[in-house]
């Protein structure tokens, strides 16, 4: 079976600790600065024998390098969100392929099928600065969707009054960046208590941050909806994570988020200790699939996730993060 058929056919522990260190093998050999990375730690790298082991790339080398496997054209580049050109991280993405497969199995894995949703996006800050990995993946669901009404949504107080009425009893789903959603709830109430409401991408510098908690019961009361939805994902991955109550992630079988402890990065910190947040996403087969981020989490149980923030001196950019 090759390696990418084995990354989405993991079902277990064993299993996806032997494809992650295959994967591990595979990017020492074929991805240039990851070897040179590795190399630098000097670690026994023959000795490695479980994924946690592994050492994890710091995305911000997805800004100063090229981290694509060696003589593999690049489909299509994807860049962070930034303030400058400059300032945008890229993934070069060898397969546009194996990204759609992981990003619809991983919503299917949580969700269903993606085409049977009505979805509304409200991504304004994306769709300006565009080369957004989250704009590629939310057209497809909404060119895919058996809806007429998918499509991306402005903050226009009638258009929405009539969509939320006209849609009511749909199988809906809201996502959007949480400022603009913040900026929809403040412009009236809704009962939008059948639909799913996802937020994602933080306030992007154009609101004051808040805590996680805050939003939701803010979003909550305006829309009707028991439980505020997350998307947690980056430009540098091909997977997501997703939260569907209380800011709690879990993620796809061939996804972990892994928590490191403060004060030594090599090693993981206990349950309910916050620590750096760490990835392994194995779709990124043809980048890298281990990757030290500078997001801020815990785990308050297995395998269930809470992002709290981001280090001091990080930059604002993609992914889902509110402050402390």
């Amino acid at each position: 079976m090759s390696l990418s058929k084995k990354i989405f056919n993991i079902s277990n522990e064993d299993e996806f600790n032997s494809v992650a260190l295959e994967v591990f093998q595979f990017q020492y050999k074929n991805i240039p600065i990851y070897k040179s990375y590795v190399d630098l730690l000097k670690l026994e790298k023959d000795k490695i024998s479980n994924y946690r082991e592994i050492p994890f790339l710091p995305v911000q080398f997805f800004k100063e390098h090229n981290v694509i496997s060696n003589n593999l054209t690049v489909e299509k580049t994807f860049l962070s969100s930034g303030t400058t050109q400059k300032n945008r991280s890229k993934h070069l993405v060898h397969s546009i392929k194996l990204y759609k497969k992981s990003f619809n199995l991983g919503f299917e894995y949580f969700y269903g099928n993606p085409n049977e949703w009505t979805v509304l996006a409200l991504l304004p800050s994306y769709l300006e600065q565009g080369d957004s990995s989250l704009i590629y993946m939310v057209n497809d669901f909404i060119q895919n969707s058996k809806s007429s009404d998918s499509n991306y949504i402005k903050l226009d107080l009638n258009t929405f009054k009539n969509l939320a009425k006209e849609l009511k009893n749909k199988k809906v789903l809201l996502i959007g960046v949480s400022y603009a959603l913040l900026e929809l709830s403040e412009l009236d109430s809704f009962d939008l208590s059948n639909w799913i409401i996802m937020e994602t991408g933080g306030m992007k510098g154009r609101r004051k941050e808040i805590v996680r908690e805050e939003l939701h019961e803010k979003l909550k009361t305006a829309f009707n909806v028991d439980y505020i939805h997350s998307e947690y994902g980056m430009t540098e991955l091909l997977s997501q994570a997703y939260s569907k109550k209380n800011g709690l992630f879990q993620t796809p079988p061939w996804m972990k988020l892994i928590v490191r402890d403060f004060e030594d990065p090599y090693s993981i910190a206990k349950i309910n200790n916050s620590g750096g947040i760490n990835i392994i996403d194995l779709a990124n087969i043809y980048s890298c699939s281990f990757i030290e981020t500078q997001d801020i989490g815990r785990e308050v149980t297995k395998g269930k996730i809470e992002i709290l923030g981001r280090f001091d001196q990080s930059e604002v950019r993609g992914c889902n993060l509110l402050s402390f």
